[in-house]
């Protein structure tokens, strides 16, 4: 028993510590391929890894965690858009596990997660802008892109989890 819960926080850590590096990382990536990565929904693909080869609690500091760190680390993006990023990767996280529970359907709860997450993202986001607390578009990344991010997440969760089975809830 010590040893596979001693096995669980390594890997947890480890997938942490790659998700931390990556999100601190991610401007010189981007710059070094010449594509801007965080089209591509970085912060929500590490906790997707999360959901996927961790115990649930791990999603949950990881919805907290990388918004605070690009903030820190990159100052981007603004103190407001970082508790937007955080309030919408805990309802994510929030929502996923507990659709998951009720339906035992990974592919519809990731898919219902994240779409919901978005349309409260977006509403407190246009919320923001009316308010002219943020500056800018609402919509800074491209509504293609968005989709294909979120079938791509929700088909892997569901494959993951049909041939892994589901994390412990521990």
């Amino acid at each position: 028993m010590k040893t596979k819960v001693t096995l669980s926080i390594s890997g947890s850590l480890f997938i942490d510590a790659l998700a931390v590096l990556f999100i601190i990382f991610l401007s010189d990536l981007s710059e070094f391929i010449g594509y801007p990565l965080y089209n591509l929904e970085p912060m929500r693909m590490m906790v997707v890894l999360a959901f996927a080869f961790t115990p649930r609690w791990n999603s949950w500091i990881l919805a907290l965690l990388l918004p605070l760190v690009s903030y820190y680390f990159g100052a981007h993006p603004s103190m407001i858009k970082t508790g937007l990023m955080i309030i919408e990767l805990l309802i994510n996280v929030g929502l996923f596990w507990f659709l998951l529970d009720k339906t035992r359907f990974s592919l519809l709860s990731m898919l219902l997660s994240i779409l919901f997450s978005k349309a409260v993202y977006y509403l407190l986001k246009y919320l923001c802008l009316e308010q002219q607390w943020l500056s800018g578009d609402l919509v800074s990344t491209p509504l293609d892109i968005q989709v294909i991010t979120t079938i791509a997440f929700s088909i892997f969760v569901f494959i993951v989890f049909l041939t892994r089975g589901r994390p412990a809830k521990h």
